[in-house]
């Protein structure tokens, strides 16, 4: 393994112009961990925020790096590791602090705990795709809201790589999603990823959106809402839900106030991934759900556009400010 590999760093907080690519010191893998060629990095909406100084944690500056996602191949392992070895292809995703471990890299190194084999049958850009978008779902809608056959799901902002992701989800154990996009331009892909209805919120927001979703299912609402919004839309999303439903948040691209529903009774979470995949069982569970789903074809990552080389790391996240992409974007190295 090389000494030095070229890495993603930033030295102050900002838009994508702040991501410099510079050359880093790669050691060998300590007891308990292990070393990786990149292959591929998938980015997410977490990295433009951390990037930003606007994520739950700050970033160590300067010289922080990113990235949870990317996929490759072991090319070391330190004392102890006895799960994964050399040449095994694999992805990583779960523990990650991103100062200090940031995936934007040639080469890394990390504990064994934030490395998974990857099925040999996947490659590495749908790999590099997979880990957060399908845990998320995994986690928010089966193991916090306990979402069942026969329900109805709502996910807003579908178009995202968790929002495609949990439209596989729920269509893998029996449940009916209802997808929301803010354009026309992204219904029939929506459709065609096995969303049973999309709305197109456009100009009548939150409260056009309860309103549809009562037509289309009689009146009575969906079980369980899959929010990435918040925001003053908090309160009247709600509306879609049937009585006794689930609001599971996941994220706050509005960050204006939100106020509590008052079509009680409800229950509402606020989901983060790190409560299910931070422990060993969790990531146990969401690992298996996983691979069974990439292993067997009923896991198929939306990846919006590929990127080549880390020199197109700033394009690649000029894009995912845009909001013009569905899916995921991956880098390829």
């Amino acid at each position: 393994m090389p000494t030095t590999a070229r890495t993603v760093l930033f030295h102050e907080i900002g838009g994508p112009a702040v991501l410099r690519v510079e050359d880093t010191a790669v050691p060998d893998p300590a007891p308990g961990q292990v070393a990786l060629r990149v292959e591929a990095l998938g980015l997410n909406r977490a990295e433009a925020l951390f990037r930003a100084g606007t994520y739950y944690y700050q970033p160590s500056l300067p010289a922080s790096r990113l990235g949870y996602e990317a996929a490759g191949l072991v090319t070391a392992v330190g004392e102890g590791v006895t799960e994964l070895a050399v040449g095994d292809p694999v992805l990583t995703g779960p523990g990650i602090e991103m100062s200090s471990q940031g995936v934007y890299a040639e080469q890394i190194v990390l504990p064994a705990t934030a490395v998974l084999r990857r099925p040999a049958t996947v490659d590495a850009v749908t790999g590099a795709a997979a880990w957060l978008t399908y845990t998320t779902a995994y986690g928010a809608l089966l193991e916090t809201a306990g979402l069942r056959p026969g329900d109805r799901v709502l996910i807003t902002g579908a178009s995202s790589g968790v929002g495609t992701a949990a439209i596989q989800v729920a269509r893998r154990i029996g449940a009916i999603p209802l997808a929301t996009t803010r354009t026309e331009a992204k219904r029939q892909r929506l459709l065609a990823l096995g969303a049973e209805d999309v709305i197109v919120s456009g100009e009548s927001g939150a409260e056009g959106v309860a309103k549809e979703v009562g037509r289309l299912t009689g009146g009575r609402g969906v079980e369980v809402i899959f929010d990435a919004i918040g925001g003053p839309g908090f309160r009247p999303l709600a509306g879609a839900l049937a009585p006794g439903g689930s609001l599971v948040v996941y994220g706050w691209l509005d960050p204006g106030p939100a106020e509590l529903p008052w079509n009680w009774p409800l229950t509402i979470h606020a989901y983060a991934n790190m409560a299910l995949t931070g422990t060993a069982d969790g990531r146990r569970r969401a690992a298996a759900f996983l691979d069974a789903g990439l292993t067997d074809g009923g896991f198929r990552p939306v990846v919006g556009e590929v990127f080549e080389g880390l020199d197109s790391i700033r394009d690649a996240h000029r894009l995912m400010e845009s909001n013009a992409h569905t899916g995921k974007i991956v880098v390829r190295i």
